[in-house]
This record gives C-alpha cells, structure tokens and sequence, in this order.
C-alpha cells in the first residue's frame, strides 16, 4: 500500500487589505512566508513587519552588539525586496523571550498601532514537522503572545496606559495566521513570487554565511517547503498556514 496522501489546502481568503506580521527573528518570515507577503503587497495590500528581537544572538562569530546593527539592516533589505515598507523592531533579547504578559503588552501595543485585519505569525507548535523537529522557544513564546495580544488589543481595560495619543482599542483582526506550521489546513498559491521569496531569504546573508559548515542552499530549502505545499493547492509552489480564528466580530 502506498503512503497516504496529505489533504489539500484550502486557498487563503484574500478579502483583506491590511496585515501585521509579529516574529521573533529577523529571517523568520523569509523561510516559507515572504513569497506569499509578496503576492499580497503585489495585490496592493499593506504588510508591516514588527519583530520581537533583532536576532543579536544568532551569529556565533559576530558579537550581539555588531550582529544586532547587521541584522536589522538585512531584515530592512529583504523586507523592501517583498513590498513591506515599515519594519518594527521592538528590541527585546534574542533566545530569552518568554510568554506573560510583558510579551503580550508589547505585540498589543503594535496591533492597536498597526489596526491589522490579519495577523501574522510564525509556526509555534512544539515542533515544525509534528514529531521530531523540535520548534524553538523564542519562535513557541512569540506565537502564543501574538495570539493572546490579538484579544487584548480590543479590551480598554487590557493595557489601558497604552489608549494615549489617538491610540483605540482595536478589535478588527480577523485571524492569526501561523506560516509552516505542521498543522496547517490552509495554504496561498506563490508560484509567481516564489523567487521574490528567495531573494529576501538571501537578503540575510551574514546569518545565512554563519549558518553550520556555510554550504546552507536557501534555494534548496525553500523548494523543500513551497513544492509539498503546492501540491496539496495544486500548484507549482505555495505557503501553508495554520488558521486561529478569533470571532470578535
């Protein structure tokens, strides 16, 4: 008997036409999500990128304080390769954040800022492929934040100080949308943006030179996520997500 088949994908609604997307890393969204933000922001929609930290530690060679300069300016870089234009960066430390409340108040403060119809996050289950390869803890802590802060931006009674300055409560996020993650039943066609994807992936190239022995192939990788994927939408590429609807409204 052969192997099962995964089930398909269902298409993404694309009835939106602003999102966030809140990671942990610089480099996150440009392993499996950046060709599908590019299909959006190529649909005229606007995608702003907040990132929690600015990945100071993920360099062995580079210290935090240079790697943090470098990386910031390649996320920047790779962002504008794939239409995004504001890039946050909320300077939070690289491989220490934790779920609780100051994550939450921090992503809610940049969803009320922002005003996103849909949220977007990376995966943060415990692992990427739903057995063995584990998730790490900045990506876990991150995701479950997004999707609490996703709530709490529509209660004024949760982080009332932040309601100053024209800032209101903002409860209009559709969904959080979680790219790659291995329980994803939704996916979005970015046969013709794949290779924007790529070259926002290669955007980050002193994280990808320090990466093991240097010989990482971002090419490679990505086709060994975007092919399964858009098989299961019936096309060349494409980027699953896992939906969590919020039914606020």
């Amino acid at each position: 008997m052969g192997q099962p088949q995964p089930e398909p994908l269902t298409p993404l609604a694309e009835d939106w036409q602003r999102a966030l997307a809140v990671v942990a890393h610089p480099d996150d969204l440009e392993f499996g999500a950046a060709a599908a933000v590019a299909r959006w922001t190529g649909q005229g929609k606007e995608v702003v990128y907040c990132l929690v930290t600015s990945g100071e530690a993920g360099i062995d060679a580079i210290t935090p304080e240079r790697a943090r300069v470098v990386r910031e300016e390649e996320q920047r870089l790779s962002a504008r390769l794939v239409g995004v234009e504001t890039v946050d960066f909320l300077g939070l430390p690289d491989g220490l954040l934790e779920y609780g409340v100051p994550l939450r108040r921090a992503i809610t403060e940049v969803i009320r800022r922002h005003r996103p119809d849909v949220v977007i996050t990376n995966n943060f289950r415990e692992t990427w492929d739903g057995a063995y390869t584990l998730n790490q803890a900045d990506h876990i802590a991150t995701g479950r934040a997004v999707l609490d802060a996703a709530r709490d931006a529509g209660n004024r009674w949760i982080f009332p100080e932040q309601l100053t300055g024209g800032v209101q409560p903002w409860n209009r996020v559709r969904e959080v949308w979680a790219a790659a993650s291995p329980l994803a039943r939704h996916g979005v066609d970015v046969t013709d943006t794949f290779d924007a994807g790529l070259a926002s992936l290669r955007a980050h190239d002193a994280y990808l030179r320090g990466l093991g022995d240097g010989g990482f192939d971002p090419e490679e990788f990505l086709e060994g996520i975007s092919r399964p994927a858009g098989s299961r939408l019936g096309v060349r590429h494409g980027a699953a997500f896992e939906i969590f609807p919020l039914g606020l409204h």
